[in-house]
């Protein structure tokens, strides 16, 4: 399987559980691994047959934006199931959120999951 990859995306959201994090955006980092076969759009280089990485891209800053989770275990969840039922071609997802300067004498705190379109289908949550 072929990867399309998305590395470090930096954005400003409302993530976490104290007071101040439910008041003051904070950076929350984004790697995205999108497992897809690229031979179609290899062949015909037309990209009606790829995913577009940057309606993905758009599609993860919005939903960070947009909403206003507790706990990064809920985001990246839910980022995996709309990457795996809202764009066709991908068949699994590798995701990393990180909170960088969350813990104090660390670089960054995060979660890293894999999933696949399977865990998604009829409505499942994973």
């Amino acid at each position: 399987m072929d990867k399309i990859i998305i590395k470090n995306l930096l954005l400003r959201g409302i993530l976490g559980i104290n007071p101040e994090e439910r008041i003051k955006k904070q950076d929350i980092l984004i790697n995205v691994t999108l497992f897809t076969d690229i031979t179609k759009a290899a062949q015909s280089d037309d990209a009606d047959h790829a995913v577009n990485y940057k309606s993905v891209k758009s599609t993860i800053i919005e939903h960070v934006e947009e909403s206003s989770d507790f706990l990064i275990e809920k985001l990246i969840s839910d980022l995996a199931g709309i990457l795996l039922t809202d764009f066709s071609g991908v068949e699994r997802v590798i995701l990393k959120v990180e909170k960088p300067g969350a813990l104090r004498f660390a670089e960054t705190v995060g979660i890293e999951i894999e999933r696949a379109r399977s865990d998604f289908a009829s409505g499942k949550k994973c």
